[in-house]
């Protein structure tokens, strides 16, 4: 590899996709993925996998046989082209995307803590080595190409930004030498149940059995309970919610965000939803059969009912005063909703104007009229576009008459692209 090469890091996320070409520049494919040989403290690559157009099966390719690398392309050796093979399986050896990105790593007592959402990698002096893995929600934001954009926006908004949280290779090892029985682990102490963070609890609740997770679930509080059931793999959270008593799954839905409850209620069957709906109480009740109205994969059926909105009669210090008894989310209220008095949405104010604007100011001279909004109805691929392109923390979703139904926040569409 050439010399301007050392020393560089770079994320598997970055790489991936990109064209692999032969010495003269000409297309030989596109990186599908990385191979590595275990055994070292920060194992090296050992062979491309790279996907050939029109081609089904997976070619790999020495390492040896690269001559640069950058964030664009990868430049092959002169006469490496004809040196591809089949894509083996080799025990000492695993797939950097295939069977790291989105694993679980779980400590050394078996509690599963942690999510890969991208793989640190280092070049130096010809190799390209793994040295870290990133478990940050900045992993997924870079594989979605919004890294930058999301930085700029709480910056600008909240003067933050979501930090790098990765785990050296060091404390990383499999548990199994085998390639497609091999689990993560990470050289730390188990910590105990009730200091997890729900989404780690969520992840130790899916490798118990099923009479273990039901005597688990039961045992937590409400809150938790809701939280940790947001996280739970989908497949298991019927089965978690059927297990609890008909009063207490229903306070669980109720302490749930309206759009989670509805997504879970609508994969049990008809006579088990409507058991639960009935015995929960009457706000979330009509938040949840609202959305279940809607078709899934439209934006009817990701949008949340949490949100902030406020007549436009109103003033700056009389914004303040009603948000200071919300209690939703940061993502739900990076935006102000300002409607008139038949819940029209007329405009809209960022958390800002509450800090910089006098307490006497109208909300009606200060919204920005002009909006993007979608309705019920819209598909879900038009929404992300929308995100894409304007770069919103949130958007909202009206009716035929321009009436606030919901919004969807950034979390909720990142979500739904990457379960596609």
């Amino acid at each position: 590899m050439q010399e301007t090469s050392l020393k560089m890091f770079i994320f598997i996320s970055e790489i991936l996709g990109c064209a692999v070409l032969d010495s003269e520049g000409i297309s030989c494919g596109k990186l599908a993925d990385l191979k590595v040989k275990l055994g070292e403290l920060f194992p090296k690559v050992s062979l491309l996998v790279v996907k050939k157009r029109r081609e089904k099966k997976m070619l790999e390719l020495d390492w040896s046989e690269v001559e640069s690398l950058n964030r664009n392309f990868i430049q092959l050796k002169a006469g490496a082209e004809k040196k591809f093979k089949s894509l083996e399986v080799n025990p000492e050896e695993i797939l950097l995307r295939e069977e790291l990105l989105d694993k679980q790593v779980v400590d050394t007592f078996g509690a599963k803590i942690e999510r890969i959402n991208d793989i640190h990698l280092l070049v130096v002096n010809q190799e390209l080595r793994v040295v870290h893995v990133d478990f940050g929600i900045r992993g997924i934001l870079r594989r979605l190409g919004w890294r930058r954009t999301i930085d700029y926006l709480f910056n600008w908004l909240f003067g933050y930004q979501f930090e790098e949280k990765m785990i050296s290779w060091k404390y990383v090892q499999p548990l199994s030498s085998h390639p497609f029985l091999k689990n993560l682990k990470l050289n730390v102490a188990s910590r105990k149940i009730h200091e997890l963070h729900p989404s780690d609890l969520a992840d130790i609740i899916e490798e118990l059995d099923q009479a273990s997770r039901s005597t688990i679930f039961k045992s937590l509080d409400l809150q938790t309970a809701a939280q940790t059931l947001e996280e739970v793999d989908p497949k298991l959270q019927a089965s978690l919610l059927e297990s609890a008593p008909v009063e207490q799954a229903s306070d669980i839905l109720e302490e749930m965000a309206p759009d989670e409850a509805t997504d879970l209620l609508a994969e049990l069957p008809e006579e088990k939803k409507e058991k639960f709906i009935k015995t929960m109480e009457k706000p979330s009740r009509e938040a949840v059969e609202e959305l279940l109205k809607f078709k899934e994969g439209t934006a009817g059926s990701i949008m949340t009912k949490e949100f902030f909105s406020i007549e436009k009669e109103k003033t700056i210090g009389n914004a303040i005063e009603e948000f200071k008894k919300k209690i939703y989310p940061l993502e739900t209220i990076a935006y102000i909703y300002i409607t008139d008095k038949d819940n029209r949405l007329s405009g809209v104010l960022t958390l800002r104007h509450l800090l910089i604007c006098d307490k006497e100011m109208p909300l009606a001279k200060l919204m920005n009229p002009h909006l993007i909004k979608v309705e019920p109805e819209d598909d879900v691929g038009k929404v992300a576009e929308i995100f894409k392109k304007y770069k919103f923390m949130s958007l909202p979703v009206v009716d035929e008459e321009s009436r606030l139904k919901g919004i969807i926040t950034l979390q909720d569409i990142m979500k739904s692209r990457l379960i596609e």
